[in-house]
């Protein structure tokens, strides 16, 4: 297995596509889509445009669906939700399916679509997801940050670097064999030195000075923490991802 880590969408190969393809988006997509199909929503559905996701949500019934839109990381006028995580109640969920559109996250997932495999993963989800990728093996691994519009973000490295730290730990294998490239070693090295406190580098992150100025307060705790769900969110059709068979929340 070969693990390579890029820090945006925009970043990847564009001539070839892994076996397996991770996207995250910590602040906050794929720890929205993670919380969301662990609460008993029925699918999350990505779309890089909001009138896309109005017209394809509309041939749903009200009662099973929810649209959520985020632009600059605030609620998008007339839809149910913005990107908050802690609006997935299982109430408000179960059942229902997740038409979601936010700035980065779901470009992320859309980039990779094409993958055999697709999941998306955040900290709350890390070890379904390296369990899930250690039971696979596959032999090309992409880990794909979403960044803040085409540039870096710490947390989405940092998680990389949760999963690749976890899945050299676990499969014994050599740093130099399981990294693909330079990013693979230096996310292992952030999430490293940052491992105990992420909440303290949220706080450092310009995206979550973002979501601070919002008074997302709240949201960073909870993207913060990690291995609390376990639950894989995995594609099943192109930009629709269902729980996998790792289960819901514990």
């Amino acid at each position: 297995m070969k693990l390579f880590v890029y820090h945006t969408p925009e970043l990847t190969p564009t001539d070839k596509m892994p076996d397996c393809a991770i996207a995250v988006d910590v602040l906050r997509a794929t720890t929205t889509m993670a919380t969301v199909l662990a609460a008993g929503g029925e699918a999350v559905q990505v779309f890089s445009d909001l009138d896309q996701l109005m017209q394809v949500s509309e041939s749903w019934p009200p009662e099973r669906r929810l649209r959520a839109g985020e632009r600059g990381g605030g609620k998008v006028a007339g839809f149910d939700m913005g990107n908050s995580p802690l609006d997935c109640t299982p109430e408000r969920v179960q059942g229902r399916r997740l038409f979601i559109s936010t700035t980065n996250g779901t470009r992320s997932i859309q980039r990779v679509q094409d993958a055999a495999i697709v999941l998306a993963a955040a900290f709350i989800n890390r070890k379904a997801v390296v369990d899930y990728v250690l039971s696979q093996q596959p032999e090309i691994v992409w880990i794909v940050g979403s960044g803040w519009e085409g540039s870096y973000s710490l947390e989405d490295t940092a998680c990389a670097g949760a999963i690749t730290h976890s899945i050299l730990q676990q499969s014994n294998s050599p740093l130099d064999q399981l990294a693909g490239n330079d990013e693979t070693i230096a996310a292992i090295a952030l999430y490293s030195q940052w491992q105990d406190k992420l909440l303290e580098l949220f706080h450092h992150a310009s995206h979550g000075k973002r979501l601070l100025r919002l008074d997302c307060h709240e949201d960073l705790k909870y993207c913060s923490q990690t291995d609390i769900v376990d639950v894989l969110p995995i594609q099943r059709e192109p930009g629709v991802l269902i729980a996998g068979e790792q289960g819901r929340i514990n």
